[in-house]
């Protein structure tokens, strides 16, 4: 998208000579010493291609066309192999790293607010070595607590060290490992625990007090609770016939010569690593069943699209780790001998709100080479820099989009832009200390664990998620009601179907999801339809284009992408989130909005309407003003008419996975943001 230019079209002129002057100048030089010939060569090279030379495929990687890629390293086919591969390998270097808590403090805000702000002092590690014998440790007390191989054992807790020891003790002695979001509402959380019978479940001090108390008397079959905090503290008010025990408790029971000299009974390829539930954007969360075979193929796949990846490279690990990009990300780090460094997203940066003004956020103490994001944590990021910038003098604003254009049209020949970087992009902060790092798009889902099509770093196209990984292959099912086709012009186009070693075992306990879903080929490969539609270009990379849940008939015929609709909406600077609604037996569609708090208030004052944020979210004039102002960019966007939203309802909370209105990867649950506003949308359609 390019920004408006504004300024005198002489200087602008003056401008673009400047800048053609300097390009002629540097760009020989530059050229060869930077080796730009070579991205920009392997940039345009055919990345995959049918192996059945038909427009559906199955497309497959120009480096595993003969043969999906299965495991990475000869033998380590199963995830405690893997580990104890990294440990043997890599045994002093720093593997998970926590910072330490140095104070805590309530802070009142000018509404009375009261937030916790924490100064925290620096990384303390784990190695390799150390990290591999706590995790034996802890596995060995499971055991000894009467957990069996192949039985199940849930974790609820957030992201941090301890998480990642757990799941290496359940690889280790081949326990099933049920992941549960922290953010899951109390009856998701129980529907899991008791569809997977939990008798030992894992959790933190602030999710047993705050969420897992209060549904520990509906999960009947429950028979321990294992703290990971490890500070002993008394625990009143759990029932009978519980015992909750300290993580380090269990670690110092599975030390025991007794316990720890007992043989362990080691997991096969083909055993079930984890039960993953999900997020429950579509209804009640589902549990996909993980082996470890699965996650060792899915994890090969990304490893090689990242270059030179090696122990060197420090990760920081801040996304859920029952999400299964977070954990699978964490696990290639481990297969290389990274060092992982945990944050939250109320840490993160210098300005993050759990930070003491003042201090270092986790980025700037760490410095992390790398680092994973879902596309509502990009799009945060690229309205925080658009509000800065919008905050600059008209001088600064005309600059930075000058740069920012030039940049693009660098980026869409291959070419980088080292100077535009270095004097302009570094000096706006996205998230304080973040370096301008090359960013990889990729695609994938749970039931393909994570892995299915990433981006090489040289590819500086947008829009797309790259080629299929080593691991996996891709083909397309035409859908007839949505008039996608594996036959159209220019690009072939359907639902996306991914097939390979990475492809997980189904549902848990839902044999009916299962054949929908999933299904074996005739060479006994796995297959899982995944509902995105999507086209493949002539070098073999995927653009996701649609989906199927998401496509509405309106009454006079016209089929709307919902999430097209809030994608292109997104970008206006007034809203932070959108979700589009429509009914089949209307004739027009409808939005929710969270405003932007900054924008909003601005527009209040230009047309001099006051009162709190909530009233003014309940205002039927700003209502209009802000249909007004995104009506002009849908149109700006090229929208059909029939795509733009006729109504809106401006919500004064934000939707965070807290409200239970998003997932913790901030993907819309369309289901309770409609009961939620079910109200709302009987005003917007019954012209109240």
């Amino acid at each position: 998208m390019k920004l408006k230019e504004d300024m005198n079209p002489l200087l602008l002129q003056v401008f673009r000579s400047v800048v053609w002057v300097y390009s002629v100048i540097t760009f020989i030089p530059w050229y060869f010493l930077s080796g730009a010939g070579n991205n920009l060569e392997r940039a345009n090279r055919i990345k995959a291609r049918s192996v059945s030379g038909l427009p559906l495929g199955p497309y497959r990687a120009i480096n595993s066309q003969d043969k999906l890629v299965a495991w990475m390293h000869p033998n380590v086919d199963t995830l405690d192999k893997m580990f104890k591969y990294a440990a043997s390998r890599f045994p002093q270097r720093d593997c998970l790293g926590t910072r330490e808590v140095l104070s805590e403090e309530d802070e009142i805000q000018p509404n009375g607010k009261v937030f916790k702000k924490v100064i925290l002092g620096n990384y303390n590690w784990l190695s390799y070595e150390e990290a591999y014998e706590a995790a034996k440790c802890f596995g060995s007390g499971l055991a000894a607590l009467g957990l069996k191989p192949q039985c199940k054992i849930a974790i609820f807790c957030e992201t941090r060290a301890e998480w990642m020891l757990v799941a290496q003790a359940c690889f280790m002695y081949n326990f099933q490992l049920v992941t549960l979001y922290s953010t899951l509402g109390p009856m998701a959380i129980a529907h899991g625990l008791n569809e997977t019978e939990i008798t030992h479940i894992i959790t933190s001090k602030d999710l047993l007090q705050s969420r897992l108390k209060a549904i520990v008397c509906d999960v009947p079959r429950l028979q321990y609770i294992i703290v990971v905090d490890s500070k002993p503290t008394s625990w009143p008010n759990i029932p009978r016939g519980i015992t909750v025990y300290s993580m380090d408790a269990v670690k110092e029971i599975g030390s025991k010569p007794e316990n720890i000299a007992v043989n362990r009974s080691q997991p096969e390829s083909s055993d079930i690593a984890v039960i993953m539930y999900t997020s429950g954007s579509t209804g009640i969360p589902k549990g996909v069943m993980v082996s470890h075979g699965n996650i060792i193929a899915g994890i090969t796949g990304m490893a090689e699209r990242i270059p030179n990846l090696n122990e060197s490279d420090i990760y920081i690990g801040y996304l859920p780790l029952a999400h299964v990009l977070e954990l699978s990300a964490e696990l290639v780090c481990i297969s290389h001998g990274c060092s992982i460094g945990y944050s939250s997203p109320q840490t993160l940066a210098d300005q993050s709100t759990k930070i003491k003004k003042g201090s270092k956020g986790d980025t700037s103490v760490l410095k992390p080479t790398l680092m994973a994001a879902v596309p509502e944590i990009m799009d945060r990021i690229y309205k925080n820099v658009m509000t800065k910038v919008e905050e600059m003098s008209k001088l600064q604003r005309t600059l930075f989009a000058l740069a920012y254009n030039y940049k693009m049209e660098q980026i869409s020949k291959g070419y980088s832009t080292p100077l535009c970087d270095s004097l302009v992009f570094k000096r706006v902060p996205l998230h304080e200390h973040l370096p301008v790092l090359p960013v990889g798009q990729g695609y994938g889902l749970t039931e393909t664990c994570g892995a299915g099509t990433i981006s090489e770093m040289w590819d500086y196209s947008t829009g797309r998620v790259g080629a299929p990984l080593v691991c996996s292959e891709m083909t397309l099912k035409d859908w007839e009601e949505g008039g996608y086709y594996s036959t159209d012009k220019p690009n072939p186009r359907g639902e996306i179907l991914i097939g390979g070693p990475n492809v997980t075992m189904g549902y848990y306990k839902n044999e009916t999801k299962n054949c929908e879903d999933f299904y074996v080929d005739e060479n006994g490969q796995r297959w899982f339809c995944t509902g995105d539609i999507g086209e493949v270009h002539t070098d073999g990379c995927l653009k996701i284009i649609d989906r199927k849940k998401d496509l509405v008939k309106l009454q006079a015929g016209e089929y709307v992408s919902l999430g097209k609709v809030e994608a292109v909406l997104k970008n206006c600077s007034l809203i932070d989130n959108i979700c589009a609604y429509a009914n089949s037996d209307q004739s027009y569609v409808i939005s929710f909005v969270v405003p932007n708090h900054k924008q909003l208030m601005a527009l209040a004052e230009q047309v001099q309407v006051r009162g709190t944020w909530e009233e003014m979210c309940n205002n039927s004039q700003m209502e209009k003003e802000v249909l007004r102002i995104i009506t002009e960019a849908a149109l700006s966007a090229k929208m059909e008419r029939f795509e733009i939203p006729k109504k809106i309802r401006l919500s004064s909370e934000p939707w965070t996975p807290e409200t239970g209105l998003v997932t913790d990867a901030f993907k819309l649950k369309r289901k309770e943001l409609k009961s939620h506003y079910q109200e709302d949308i009987e005003r917007m359609y019954g012209g109240k």
